[in-house]
């Protein structure tokens, strides 16, 4: 369906329909969901899952892209209240390495691990999966030149930072995720903010991490 045959309803139709397969695709894999568990789950027919979505790799990706809004949603709303760089930096290691205390957390991280393993072997998959990335990078390299632009910090290649301390922030996740006993969301978090002091050469931090 085109964005100029969207309506209000069908658009709502769509959001319940990502709702239930974001859902069960952290419950129980991608693997073990079927468009007809998406479409009982949303109270939909299969039919109408595929028109909306086409495949079941499609509806992956379209369901990551949604459970993200409100991500980037509580990210932008952070660089609107929060000037300072560093600031801004922890909080978007709280928001990706450290479980929400209100649930388990690890919804998101399922939908990322199913969409990796998918992009490995599917093309499509992988070229959604490079978007997702551009979008967090882009951020990043935002908030880097940001606190170039404010000085405080040098110049530094915003981009390169972007792309490891990215790829850092994956592997940290990955294994607060699975309860690594020797990487707990205090250790990611120090490991995480220690790479970050020193490959943006920020002045360190004179408060503890609570």
């Amino acid at each position: 369906m085109t964005s100029t045959q969207a309506t209000p309803a069908a658009d709502l139709r769509r959001d319940q329909m990502l709702e239930a397969a974001a859902a069960l695709i952290a419950e129980r894999g991608f693997s073990d969901t079927r468009i007809t568990d998406v479409a009982r789950r949303a109270g939909a027919s299969p039919a109408l899952v595929v028109y909306y979505f086409g495949t079941k790799d499609n509806l992956l990706t379209e369901a990551l892209r949604w459970s993200e809004i409100s991500f980037y949603e509580t990210a932008e709303r952070m660089l609107d209240e929060t000037p300072a760089l560093r600031d801004r930096l922890e909080t978007l290691v709280r928001l990706t390495c450290v479980p929400d205390r209100k649930g388990d957390g690890r919804s998101s991280w399922g939908l990322w691990f199913d969409l990796w393993a998918q992009a490995f072997r599917h093309p499509q998959v992988s070229k959604d999966r490079e978007d997702l990335d551009n979008k967090w990078r882009d951020m990043l390299v935002r908030i880097v030149k940001d606190g170039i632009s404010a000085g405080e910090i040098e110049k530094v290649d915003a981009k390169a930072f972007a792309v490891a301390w990215s790829a850092l922030l994956d592997g940290l996740s990955i294994q607060v995720a699975l309860e690594d006993p020797e990487v707990d969301p205090e250790r990611a978090f120090t490991i995480a903010m220690d790479f970050a002091t020193q490959a943006l050469g920020m002045p360190p931090s004179r408060r503890r991490r609570r």
